[in-house]
């Protein structure tokens, strides 16, 4: 290897490599380039398996694919849809699309690659029982196999173990069926279906639980297998502490951003199943080339390295492609085609190619045209000549020499088919299980996410050889302050369906008629129809008839609807869904898709849909008090439900929180996690207690911040312990039934905790001072009666209450007895108890 210290650091390869629908391109220094070549040499492969976004360790994965440069894999089983979100209100499938993308921007640092199964996370479970039931076992042990099928990791590292050590269930599932894995991948008998699609059985050769200290727990011993993966790597300039770091905190919906950490961290490792390790990881694996016969390949790739010239990485084009030529004369197998994969890019990035494929338009809108630019530059004059272009089936057949430095662009109009299917994330696209996604094409299976709905394929001699190069077409734009900017484009139908709004509440106490506005908007320019737009559920259908209906592209019609109480009957919810029919002369088309996008800086832009719904909760409820005062939480839609139930909603900054201000509320609630986002409360609360004292009712809801709780929040003190009751149904006892909250002004009963989704409550009140009452209890099935997940005190002439209750995910789903017994709370300072 012929380099200088400055070359080490300021050459610059940048490739456009999309691949994770990233916002920017990819970048390549030319030291990144050399631990590629490598990497070539080391025929070696790992599988993380572990049960959620942020589990895996990436200081591990770090070392795992940048030191020893074995390929690296990481199965997480759910996609972190149950959890709760910091950045912003989605909760369900749409945090879990955000978690997905997270988690492939953290493997875009650390240089693992991600695999997920169809598991969907439920929430919080205490059994590992709970969750393979819910998860459907056997479906998902198959998929664990699927993806160890394909991947064929010479080992299996779980990061759980599979008792209550692992302290949630989901974790201790993962670690289960990651070591039943470990023997049904190698057993034909087991899933022979899949063995129609290209895998065959695959035997590990061992399983590891990597052990930890996380908090009180240390699973680590001095007797169990360890490494220290914390050394600096001078081509990176980084040590992998800090890598990890960066990639951990990609998980920013959970709040995990990290310090970068320098110096030596040790890693344990227990013995699962399989040949037990003696002095390394891959003990008994052959890495090298000799491992398929091939041990000349290995000089070859060790001359490359000794040639390589960090200012003119291109000069090892020419090794790089007989390199590539010797091997495609190998028997086809899986490491002949990773490492002809492998050096396929390794020609590219050298090459310096810039190859990319763009729209000024981010949708592409079913039955109309988008017009995308292809364009090429052979930055660093390596010996390429482009052949052909092949754009979304398209061929243009080229005989052009890319001279060095020198853009090549053209641009073509391609066609979308209404055919062609709209950008649905591919585990969406069915309707899910009770606890997990169903996905019809097997091949899709253990992806992270659905291919780009079009690419291009750049077809290539370099080096007097033919190469495919794949690239997505992708939106491209310059956004004024943050610069060149790179998104994922979407393929969209025409038009676009919502309700307005998406729930309404029939109360037995209020107007039985509700407005519902169902809004069509045109995304493409919709001339000469006309259009009939319907809401049908629960055997009754309310038509519009067909109107004149020519929209220009962005602009949208209103249809209103006025839904009477007869719509719905009796108590809890039923659902209307929305179409509209468009006609014109060749022929009609319906629609009823709700497109949602998901939008954050540091994940590509979501586009996903739902069905156009409208859902109806019959309810008895009333009020007490009209003004609230809202102190708005993480991922928190709490005051939509309010607004929805009469109430009068203003959302409170730091600057509101004064004592002449909050008097005019009849009560003032604190989002979810308000204390852990917001440490301005901690320094408000005296005019928080003032307020409480002449007369005011202060709720909060579920916070962490359990270490500065006591002293600093609330009028009394009390701990926030990690107490939890995640069984939606388990029964609820009124310990007070006389109290006022259960009394006024509705009476609430059995009734109320029926239908509620996900748990009942977490982060309960503990360590109570006398002052406060808890009128509430409740356990999982065989744990002990726990008391903490609603607690009252009175503080001079006000209320101050605590809940756990997990009102945050039962409001916007429309629970009737949730909104029932929160309106008590809110009631509490209108009627003593």
């Amino acid at each position: 290897m012929k380099c200088t210290p400055r070359y080490l650091l300021s050459v610059l390869i940048v490739l456009l490599g999309l691949e994770g629908l990233a916002q920017t391109p990819v970048t390549y220094t030319s030291a990144d380039i050399y631990l590629q070549v490598k990497k070539l040499n080391v025929l070696g492969s790992v599988l993380y398996i572990a049960a959620h976004p942020d589990d895996e360790n990436t200081h591990l994965l770090t070392w795992l694919s940048k030191d020893r440069l074995y390929r690296t894999g990481y199965l997480s089983l759910t996609r972190g849809d149950g959890g709760q979100n910091l950045i912003g209100d989605e909760q369900g499938i749409a945090l879990g699309l955000i978690r997905t993308q997270e988690l492939l921007a953290a493997r875009r640092i650390d240089g693992a690659e991600q695999f997920f199964s169809r598991a969907f996370d439920f929430g919080f479970s205490k059994s590992s029982s709970e969750a393979l039931k819910l998860w459907d076992k056997e479906k998902i042990l198959a998929d664990v196999v699927w993806v160890i099928r394909k991947f064929q990791p010479d080992i299996l590292i779980t990061r759980f173990p599979e008792d209550a050590r692992a302290g949630h269930g989901q974790h201790a599932a993962s670690a289960i069926l990651a070591r039943e894995a470990f023997h049904a991948a190698a057993d034909p008998s087991r899933f022979p279906e899949q063995l129609r699609y290209g895998v065959k059985p695959w035997q590990a050769k061992r399983i590891l639980w990597n052990t930890y200290r996380f908090g009180g727990v240390n699973t680590t011993a001095d007797d169990q297998f360890k490494v220290d993966v914390g050394a600096f790597n001078p081509f990176i300039g980084k040590s992998y502490g800090e890598i990890a770091a960066q990639s951990l905190s990609q998980h920013k919906s959970q709040g995990t951003g990290s310090s970068g950490a320098r110096g030596s961290r040790w890693e344990y490792f227990s013995h699962v199943d399989g040949s037990k390790i003696q002095k390394d990881f891959l003990d008994g694996v052959d890495t090298s080339w000799g491992r398929i016969g091939a041990g000349g390949i290995s000089d070859r790739i060790t001359a490359i390295l000794k040639n390589y010239v960090m200012a003119a990485p291109e000069s090892s084009v020419p090794a790089l492609v007989d390199l590539y030529k010797e091997l495609s004369r190998l028997p086809a197998g899986y490491w002949t085609t990773q490492k002809m994969r492998e050096t396929q890019r390794l020609i590219e990035l050298c090459s310096g190619l810039w190859l990319e494929a763009f729209s000024d338009k981010q949708l592409a809108v079913q039955g109309d045209s988008l017009s995308l630019t292809v364009s090429m530059n052979n930055r660093l004059g390596a010996p390429v000549k482009i052949k052909s272009i092949t754009l979304d089936n398209i061929d243009t057949v080229f005989s052009k020499e890319l001279p060095k430095n020198t853009n090549f662009s053209f641009s073509r109009s391609i066609y979308i088919p209404d055919s062609k299917p709209v950008s649905q994330p591919y585990w969406l696209e069915q309707e899910m299980s009770a606890g997990s996604f169903n996905v019809r094409d097997q091949a899709l299976i253990g992806r992270p996410e659905s291919p780009a709905p079009i690419r291009v394929v750049f077809r290539l001699e370099i080096g007097g050889h033919s190469f495919d190069v794949e690239r997505p077409a992708v939106y491209k734009y310059t956004d004024p302050v943050k610069g060149e900017l790179y998104q994922p484009i979407a393929v969209v139908p025409p038009v676009s369906v919502s309700l307005d709004p998406a729930m309404v509440m029939f109360n037995s106490n209020a107007k039985k008629t509700h407005p519902v506005t169902a809004e069509l908007k045109a995304n493409r320019p919709l001339k000469g129809y006309q259009a009939g737009v319907s809401l049908e559920g629960n055997g009754e259908t309310i038509r519009k008839a067909a109107q004149r209906f020519s929209v220009e592209k962005g602009f949208s019609r209103n249809y209103v609807f006025n839904i009477g109480g007869n719509t719905i009957r009796g108590t809890g919810q039923q659902r209307m869904g929305a179409s509209v029919v468009l006609a014109d002369s060749a022929g009609s088309q319906t629609y009823s898709l709700n497109m949602q996008a998901i939008k954050y800086d540091h994940i590509p832009d979501i586009y996903y849909f739902r069905k156009a719904a409208v859902n109806m909760v019959g309810i008895d409820l009333k009020t007490a008090g009209k003004r609230i005062g809202y102190i708005a939480g993480a991922g928190d839609k709490v005051p939509e439900a309010l607004a929805r139930m009469g109430y009068e909603v203003s959302i409170l900054s730091a600057q509101d929180i004064q004592p002449n201000a909050l008097r005019h509320f009849d009560a003032v609630i604190a989002g979810i996690r308000a204390y852990d986002i917001h440490p301005f409360l901690f320094q408000k609360n005296e005019i928080i207690k003032e307020y409480i004292r002449e007369g005011g009712n202060y709720i909060v809801q579920y916070n962490t911040a359990r270490q500065s709780w006591p002293s600093a929040a609330g009028p009394y003190p009390f701990d926030i312990s990690r107490t939890r009751v995640t069984d939606e149904q388990s029964p609820v006892k009124l310990l007070m039934p006389e109290h006022a909250v259960f009394n006024f002004p509705n009476k609430i009963g059995p009734d109320d905790f029926k239908d509620w989704i996900q748990e009942r409550g977490i982060y309960f009140a503990a360590n109570l001072d006398p002052a406060f009452v808890a009128p509430l209890a409740m356990n999982d099935p065989g744990e002990k009666e726990e008391k903490g997940s609603l607690v009252i005190a009175e503080y001079g002439k006000g209320r101050f209450v605590y809940t756990g209750l997990v009102f945050f995910r039962e409001l916007p789903a429309g629970v009737p007895g949730a909104y029932r017994l929160f309106a008590n709370i809110i009631a509490l300072n209108k009627k003593s108890k």
